[in-house]
């Protein structure tokens, strides 16, 4: 039987040749939309098929693993085209070993990509500036150019000396020069007076845009580069999950595939250039002096982008398999600016600025975060985690700063788990468990509603409940460790099976029904302690570097460490033990230091400099990881007591060993030495 993984949900199973790709969705339980129930008109289910190696699964997938198209494909004329390269999911049949993406626009619960900006507080350095100027044509006979008209007027006008045009502004200054407008604006860089485009008439607005490129999700925020005003944000699924959902999968991918670096950077540069598209056709700036219509491809003059060293190689094209393994070296480590055009962006007039790496695992996206969240300047010691499919972790003060990542996989955003989902309306994001009764209680994106109160029938009835996501699963786990379901060892305790119904056999272990189909089973469990030990291994690696035994201040990071309770991050053990007053949650402190850097080209000088006096720490390399792993696989924490969590928690007391199989056989303990 032919053997199907989807992407990005990671479900796979196997099904019977011949079996439809919209039939195997529904058999997995894979989100596939459709309309039209499979007759081949509603154009929903359309699916990408990925072909090549993908050791992560063991597959090799090929294009002849599907049905080749047939007269429902061919013939297809329906509402929503058929993008090349797609499928047809209730037209496509399974023939053998395949991988196949869902892309969002097929996806009923697309992901809600939480990443507002905060930019209270930034001092506006513009690094472009608009110039409007009066244009004296020369007579018949005169030796001048459109060039030469611009620069003589910037120097009469303006006292701007030494402006000089640059080559990508030619195809179009002609029509700035010799139109029916009196005069034209130009659009200045400051640092070398280069005239980088021109139109004819007043211009009072340019517009740039700031993208963060995670592994998962890439969200961009359109700014009005004058005012520094977020004009519109939008947000999209990286592409290149259904090469890899964790980065070193698609690391991998590369090695395995000839040219599969190539792939990878066509799927993020398109989607980059998609996001524009976006942003621009959400922007409504209402009661301002400009209408929507002048804002326009040709009005994005600046870019910045920021991410992880292995999207930032693959962006800009640089093989990525060198970050694969020991000694992680980046192709470059400091700032990168360019033409838009040079990454396939279809903004004529835009620069863009990608920030600087730290070090092989820790990216220009962490810069971003340390710029916003600002740990340079404080006095106090600041712990700053941002929470996502690899960690990244920074620590210090003004004094001095560590850096370091862990690889925590996808585990915290609901990937590889039972009941997973993304972020996306109707999954499960708070829990409760009772005490006693172990009955839960729960919330679910899309209302404001618990479980127990009046109106969650009815919201639950319309959202579906789909699953659990990253906030939700931590909070179960947390719940289900202080009610002792599970012990400090993340085992699923038997003894549940006499306490509730909830608490099911489930093979050679347990599982806890949290919401109809929905459970928590042990390998949940074991996924969720993998990525949490993984995560707090690396942040006492810097406090042991550090030499430091407390923190002042923790911030998490990341559309999904703002979503975390701060009491249950340590009820986990996600975070060192600590005042829960003096955790934070600083939302998408990424994206807003990509626009901090967009609007200000001293914050841009400030970052650069920062990023030169960290210290880098490379977990993977670090005797004392490993051993610091294992004591954070506990809840908990094995080894380092949690005397301020105890002071707003009760915290259970620790469970005799069993080994819990489904017959309930207990481990004969070991005679006291």
């Amino acid at each position: 039987m032919p053997r199907v993984v989807f992407t990005p949900s990671g479900l796979d199973g196997e099904v019977v040749e011949g079996t439809t790709v919209l039939e195997a969705a529904r058999q997995l339980g894979v989100d596939l939309d459709t309309v039209c129930g499979g007759r081949g008109i509603c154009g929903r289910c359309q699916v990408t098929p990925s072909v090549g190696t993908f050791d992560k699964w063991s597959i090799s997938s090929t294009v002849a693993a599907l049905t080749a198209p047939g007269p429902t494909e061919n013939e297809y004329r329906g509402k929503r085209p058929l993008r090349d390269g797609q499928r047809l999911g209730c037209s496509t049949g399974i023939c053998g070993d395949v991988v196949l993406d869902v892309p969002p626009e097929s996806q009923i619960h697309k992901q809600v990509v939480r990443k507002e900006v905060n930019i209270e507080g930034i001092q506006l350095d513009p690094t472009i500036e608009l110039r409007y100027v009066e244009l004296v044509m020369p007579e018949l006979g005169e030796d001048a150019t459109a060039a030469d008209l611009i620069v003589t007027a910037l120097a009469k006008e303006w006292d701007i000396e030494g402006a000089v045009v640059a080559p990508q502004v030619l195809p179009t200054i002609h029509a700035a020069v010799e139109s029916d407008e009196p005069g034209a604006t130009v659009a200045l860089r400051r640092s070398d007076s280069t005239v980088v485009a021109a139109w004819a008439g007043f211009v009072d607005t340019i517009v740039g845009v700031a993208v963060d490129i995670g592994s998962t999700t890439v969200a961009g925020h359109l700014c009005n580069l004058a005012t520094g005003e977020v004009l519109a944000t939008s947000g999209r699924m990286n592409p290149q999950i259904r090469f890899g959902e964790d980065l070193m999968s698609r690391v991998s991918y590369v090695m395995m595939n000839p040219g599969g670096d190539v792939e990878l950077t066509t799927a993020i540069r398109s989607t980059l250039d998609e996001l524009v598209t976006d942003l621009l056709d959400q922007t409504n700036l209402g009661g301002a002096s400009v209408s929507r219509d002048s804002i326009t491809r040709d009005k994005v003059l600046s870019i910045t982008l920021v991410g992880n060293p292995v999207m930032h190689h693959i962006l800009l094209g640089v093989d990525p398999t060198p970050l694969g393994a020991a000694p992680f070296l980046l192709a470059i480590s400091d700032a990168v600016q360019m033409r838009a055009t040079e990454l396939d962006l279809s903004c004529p007039n835009a620069s863009v600025y990608i920030a600087p790496c730290i070090a092989g695992h820790v990216g220009a996206d962490t810069a971003a975060a340390v710029l916003s969240e600002g740990p340079h300047r404080s006095d106090e010691v600041q712990l700053m985690v941002d929470v996502g499919t690899n960690a990244e972790i920074v620590l210090g003060n003004n004094k001095r700063l560590f850096a370091a990542s862990s690889p925590t996989g996808p585990a915290f955003e609901g990937a590889q788990l039972s009941c997973g989902v993304r972020a996306s309306a109707g999954a499960i994001e708070r829990v409760r468990i009772d005490r006693e009764t172990l009955e839960p209680r729960i919330k679910i994106i899309g209302t404001d509603l618990w479980s127990d109160e009046e109106g969650f029938d009815e919201a639950a009835k319309k959202l579906g409940v789909i699953g659990v996501c990253g906030s939700g699963i931590i909070e179960a786990v947390a719940e289900l460790f202080l009610a002792q379901v599970l012990d400090e060892d993340g085992v699923v305790r038997s003894e549940g099976a006499e306490r509730t119904e909830r608490v099911i056999p489930d093979g050679r272990t347990f599982s806890y029904v949290l919401w109809g189909e929905h459970r928590i089973t042990q390998n949940d469990v074991r996924a969720i302690q993998l990525a949490k030990a993984a995560l707090r291994a690396g942040i006492d690696l810097l406090m042991e570097h550090a030499e430091l035994n407390h923190v002042d201040d923790v911030r998490l990071a990341g559309a999904f460490g703002s979503h975390i309770d701060p009491v249950y991050a340590m009820v986990l053990g996600l975070i060192p033990d600590c005042e829960p007053s003096s955790v934070s949650s600083s939302g998408n402190s990424a994206g807003t230091g990509a626009v901090r850097m967009l609007l200000s080209g001293s914050e841009r000088s400030e970052i650069e400099n920062v990023v030169r006096s960290i210290h880098k720490i490379e977990t993977a390399t670090e005797p004392r990881f490993q051993e610091l792993f294992v004591n954070a696989m506990a809840f908990p924490h094995k080894t380092t007591p949690t005397p301020h969590l105890a002071k707003v928690i009760d915290l259970p007391a620790p469970m005799e060993k069993t080994n819990n199989e489904a017959g309930g056989r207990r481990r004969r303990r070991r005679p006291a030495s």
